[in-house]
């Protein structure tokens, strides 16, 4: 495996935690969780990992601008800004959606960040993406791009180190249960537990896709990490655990089981997960428990990919009874 050039702008390791009080509620397996959520950077989250390589890679290019996309309550853009400013960067933010009356939550955080947004819907995001970069480029501002949640094999690879991390810390859970969207922490998870020998499983538990059409990134993915690193592995869609059953009404929209576990997770062990990802997650695992998917005795770990700015937007009110 080869060395990649990285910056370290994350806190870590992030600890590991038993959730006693949970798992006695639950009646089920005994429940850990990852503290992704305390990254330290600008509230933390599952992006600061990747950014450690993705600015490494901006940086040795000589970028100036740094160009990314997302939702208006995107975690990945909120990171993204903030290590902009850590190093000096100007950063501009395509997201889709119209602008709000009142910014909040992690839009508050990115114009707070001094990133500049560009406004585009869901059909015509990938185009004004482009355009941003290329006026950027032409007006030379040194654009760097960075993909839809940092997922690319630079961005992925951060999550092979995860593992290394995780098994460091003497845990080895039964299963390791997340939010899967863009697909880089999942590929980098899967190819970190090959390359670091951990015999586990890895349940992403989909936000926004159908099971084959995430098992299917996440697969190209990992693999493309995998050469990234120069080391000979490949995967197959069929060896990515991926569960689509809580999708519910579409992406970002909370619906009862996630504020049930919202609710869960803060009134048990004093833990904030947020709407979109998360929380959708956990609503996910405690429904699998409920279901008798994980046993009496087994450890799970859930892999807290942060996200808690969100809990601040204005349209999640409805969070508290």
């Amino acid at each position: 495996m080869i060395s990649i050039p990285r910056v370290k702008i994350a806190q870590l390791p992030t600890s590991i935690e038993a959730l006693p009080r949970l798992s006695s509620h639950l009646g089920g397996p005994n429940l850990f969780i990852k503290r992704d959520d305390q990254t330290g950077l600008a509230m933390g989250g599952n992006k600061t990992r990747k950014l450690e390589f993705l600015m490494a890679e901006a940086v040795a290019n000589g970028a100036k601008t740094i160009i990314t996309a997302g939702a208006v309550q995107s975690n990945h853009c909120r990171q993204t800004a903030a290590a902009a400013a850590r190093f000096g960067l100007d950063c501009i933010l395509v997201l889709s959606g119209d602008p709000p009356p009142l910014s909040s939550g992690n839009l508050l955080l990115d114009n707070l960040l001094g990133a500049q947004v560009v406004w585009a819907n869901r059909t015509s995001r990938e185009t004004i993406l482009k355009q941003t970069f290329d006026h950027a480029w032409e007006s030379e501002h040194r654009p760097y791009l960075v993909p839809y949640g940092g997922s690319n094999p630079t961005g992925a690879c951060a999550y092979a180190f995860a593992i290394r991390e995780m098994l460091e810390q003497d845990c080895r859970p039964d299963c390791i249960v997340f939010a899967s969207s863009s697909g880089g922490t999942q590929a980098g998870m899967v190819l970190g537990a090959r390359l670091f020998d951990y015999r586990g499983s890895i349940l992403g538990i989909s936000v926004d896709e159908d099971s084959d059409i995430l098992s299917t990134r996440v697969a190209a993915l990992a693999n493309s990490t995998a050469d990234f690193l120069a080391e000979t592995i490949t995967f197959t869609p069929q060896e990515i655990q991926v569960n689509a059953d809580y999708l519910g009404d579409g992406y970002g929209i909370m619906g009862e089981i996630e504020k049930e576990a919202i609710r869960l997770f803060a009134r048990y062990e004093g833990l904030l997960l947020d709407p979109v990802y998360t929380g959708r997650a956990a609503a996910g695992l405690i429904d699998l428990i409920r279901k008798g998917k994980f046993q009496s005795g087994e450890n799970i770990l859930f892999w807290h990919t942060g996200g808690t700015p969100a809990l601040f937007a204005g349209r999640y009110q409805d969070l508290v009874e």
